[in-house]
C-alpha cells in the first residue's frame, strides 16, 4: 500500500507566486502551496513575511522551495558553504510558516569530479546540522554529474543520508526527462528511500529521456495525464503542480477528480 502521512489526508495544490499565496490558493482551489521565500536565482536570505500569521491561519499545507543556486553537493567551497547556510536559513524561515518541508534539488558535482565526493558533501550537511523542518531532496532531470537523476545515484545518496531526518520529493517531469518508467517509479523509489513525502506533478514539453527540465501543463505536455495521476495515487502523499500559471487550476482539478474516481 502507498505510504501516507499520519493524518492520511492527501492535499493537492500548486507552486504559487510569493506575494499573496493565500489568495493564489483560493483562485486555484488549492489545498497546499509551495513558494520561494527569497529570490530563487539569488543568495539573499529570507526576510520576515507580513502575511506569516495569515498563511499559518489559512489551514493550507505549506512547502518552501530552496533557491535554484543551492548545491550542497558541490566540490567548490564558494558554492557548497553558502548552500549549506541557505538550507539552514530557508528551513528556519519555513518553520516560521508551519511548513511541511523544504524542497532542495539533489545537486551535482563539477565535470571530472568524483560523484562520491558530492554524496559525502550531502552526508556532511546533515551530520553537521539539524533543521526545524524536513529537507525534501528532489530528483533532477539531467546532467551526468547529478546526485539524484538516476535511481542508482539516488541509492548512493540514500545510503549516505537515509539515517537522518530527510525526505524525498519526486518530480514527474524530472523522472520522465531522466528516462524513468513512471508506471513503476513510485515502487522503485520507495524501495530505495522507504518514503516519498511530496510529488511535483508536472508534465513535460519534451519526450521521455530528453534530459530537459521544461514543465508543461497536463493538456499540452508529453506525459499522459493519467500517468501523472497514477504516480500521485501510488505515492499517497501531497502533490503540487509546477505547471504554467494558466493551466494550474485545470491541472489541480484533473488530479482531484482522478484521485476521487
Amino acid at each position: 500500500m502507498p505510504e501516507q502521512r499520519e493524518d492520511d489526508v492527501v492535499l493537492i495544490g500548486a507552486h504559487v507566486r510569493g506575494d499573496d499565496p493565500v489568495a493564489a490558493a483560493a483562485e486555484l482551489d488549492a489545498q497546499c502551496v509551495q513558494l520561494f521565500l527569497a529570490d530563487p536565482q539569488g543568495w539573499k536570505k529570507p526576510v520576515p513575511r507580513d502575511d506569516a500569521d495569515a498563511l499559518v491561519a489559512s489551514g493550507l499545507g505549506v512547502y518552501a522551495h530552496a533557491p535554484y543556486l543551492v548545491n550542497v553537493a558541490s566540490t567548490n567551497n564558494r558554492i557548497r558553504i553558502p548552500s549549506r547556510n541557505m538550507v539552514a536559513q530557508h528551513a528556519a524561515a519555513a518553520a516560521g510558516l508551519g511548513a511541511r518541508g523544504l524542497v532542495v534539488h539533489g545537486g551535482h558535482v563539477g565535470d571530472g569530479d568524483d560523484i562520491a565526493v558530492g554524496i559525502e558533501n550531502w552526508r556532511k550537511t546533515f551530520e553537521r546540522a539539524t533543521f526545524p523542518v524536513r529537507v525534501l531532496v528532489e530528483n533532477t532531470a539531467g546532467g551526468e554529474n547529478a546526485c539524484a537523476r538516476t535511481l542508482d545515484r539516488l541509492a548512493m545518496l540514500w545510503d549516505a543520508i537515509g539515517e537522518y531526518e530527510v525526505g524525498l520529493c519526486l518530480d514527474t517531469c524530472h523522472a520522465w526527462a531522466a528516462g524513468e518508467d513512471l508506471e513503476t517509479i513510485v515502487e522503485r523509489v520507495r524501495g530505495i528511500t522507504g518514503r516519498i513525502d511530496l510529488v511535483h506533478a508536472n508534465s513535460s514539453r519534451d519526450p521521455a529521456g530528453s534530459g530537459r527540465d521544461r514543465h508543461a501543463g497536463f493538456a499540452s505536455g508529453t506525459i499522459p495525464p493519467e500517468l501523472i495521476a497514477h504516480v500521485v495515487r501510488e505515492a499517497g502523499c501531497d502533490a503540487l503542480v509546477e505547471t504554467p500559471a494558466e493551466s494550474q487550476a485545470q491541472d489541480i482539478a484533473f488530479l482531484r477528480a482522478a484521485l476521487a474516481g
